[in-house]
């Protein structure tokens, strides 16, 4: 079960689905570990079939699948009862073509079962066992895939709703992709089958030696506070099951420990409710991509004040000539557009006269106030580029993660230098404008009083 085969499965399973990328992957991911999926949202948004097409990736891995309500009988997802065996005073059921004979299962609605089945789904689900008669037996499940409408709020359900390990909200395509899915073929290509049940148990166990490094220690500690602080409630067996998670997560893709980007799956396994698994998307971006965006309003502050600061300077008239100097100035521009228009050169003689001029020292302090803060804001700008540079590396070659989540995390950074390119590019241009102020080679004036920009 080698990388190239793992990314092969998974083009398969995402052929011709949109805004799938994410559920796709965390449905595969959790067939490798042996854990199962609660795939929560409206109806008509491919939960079932995003179930088969988990089934498809095995090679003759027998399925089951069933549609669970409130009259549903254990007879339909166990089997019915053997009637040889009731004749020999044996409570046994006949278990072929049903879900304790399954690699791969759908439930649907599987809430609305009853408290029979839920019981007996509970040991099948975490044990691997079925109590068949008076023995209990193993059963060969890789993985269950189960659908909801919603998240379940009676006390009664939620052991059952733990047993999910991964809690995956799948929503109708937006506007975006709206287009593209009416263009979609009515019948998608199947995939080719590249897994084998027998494959798994080797993965497991190399698993077993991955490493957890204190860093990704550090970030799942960060991820317990923030639960807490939330009132996300999640239990030890989870915390454990999760590392178990991204031992398998890591080991699939041929590493020896744990990585930052490997922590891409953590909101669907914390989180109990969309809402709180949408706040842990946001958190995991922001912490495990470091994708925050930058404030740079003092530095966009600081530009504007400098810009106004210019726009004085340059437009001032020299101050015992101002009468004279605006009186010959509007004479030139009524010669100018009688003539040539507004480039003759009498207006740009007479214009550049108008003009105050200034002491070489007020104009290398103005230059020197601006590149003061173009040297902050060039070094925002390399920690802005340093910054995208460590969220990304190595994330864009990591098997799991969805491009989905590559595009918000990467549009996030490039945002951020952006910004900090344009700021910069404006101070500097300022610097040169500045710079560019006509000078009085006789003047010795003061040094002037640096711009106020700050709040």
């Amino acid at each position: 079960m080698d990388e190239p085969n793992l990314r092969a499965t998974l083009a398969d399973l995402d052929r011709n689905l949109l805004e799938r990328d994410g559920p796709v992957r965390l449905l595969l991911l959790a067939a490798l570990a042996g854990e199962h999926v609660l795939l929560i949202g409206p109806p008509g948004t491919a939960k079932s079939e995003l179930a088969r097409r988990l089934h498809a990736a095995f090679v003759d891995a027998p399925y089951f699948e069933r549609l669970l309500t409130r009259f549903s009988v254990p007879e339909e997802l166990f089997g019915p009862l053997s009637l040889t065996a009731l004749e020999q005073d044996r409570y046994e059921r006949l278990t072929a073509g049903f879900l304790p004979t399954a690699q791969v299962a759908f439930l649907d609605e599987v809430f609305k079962a009853n408290s029979a089945i839920l019981n007996a789904l509970l040991t099948l689900l975490n044990e691997r066992e079925f109590d068949n008669g008076a023995g209990r037996v193993r059963v060969p499940l890789v993985s269950v895939v189960g659908a909801t409408n919603e998240v379940p709020e009676d006390e009664s359900l939620q052991a059952f709703h733990d047993r999910f390990l991964l809690r995956v909200p799948v929503q109708p395509v937006g506007d975006a992709h709206f287009a593209a899915l009416l263009a979609l073929p009515a019948q998608a290509e199947p995939g080719r089958p590249r897994l084998r049940a027998a494959d798994l148990q080797p993965l497991r166990e190399r698993a077993r030696a991955v490493v957890l490094p204190d860093a990704v220690t550090a970030l799942l500690v960060q991820a317990r506070a923030w639960c807490a602080q939330q009132a996300v409630t999640v239990s030890d067996r989870r915390w454990r099951k999760l590392v178990g998670l991204l031992q398998v997560q890591a080991a699939s893709r041929g590493a020896v420990q744990v990585g930052r980007w490997d922590l891409w799956l953590l909101p669907y396994a914390l989180g109990a409710r969309p809402e709180q698994i949408q706040a842990l998307v946001q958190w995991c971006d922001e912490t495990v991509g470091q994708a925050v965006p930058l404030d740079l309003q003092w530095l966009a502050r600081a530009a504007r004040a400098f810009e106004k600061q210019l726009e004085i300077e340059t437009t001032a008239q020299p101050d015992d000539a101002a009468d004279d100097g605006a009186g010959k100035l509007a004479l030139a521009r009524a010669i100018a557009g009688e003539a040539a228009g507004h480039d003759s050169a009498m207006l740009r003689i007479v214009s550049e006269r108008a003009r105050r001029r200034y002491s070489q020292r007020h104009v290398d302090a103005r230059v020197a106030q601006v590149d003061a803060i173009r040297l902050r804001c060039a070094d925002t700008l390399e920690s802005a580029r340093e910054a995208a540079h460590a969220a990304l590396d190595g994330a864009r070659d990591h098997l799991w993660l969805p491009p989905e989540l590559l595009a918000r995390v990467g549009a996030v950074h490039r945002a951020n230098v952006d910004l900090a390119q344009a700021l910069h590019d404006d101070l500097q241009r300022l610097a040169r404008d500045f710079g560019a102020l006509p000078v009085d080679t006789q003047a010795q004036g003061p040094v002037p009083e640096p711009v106020a920009w700050e709040a």
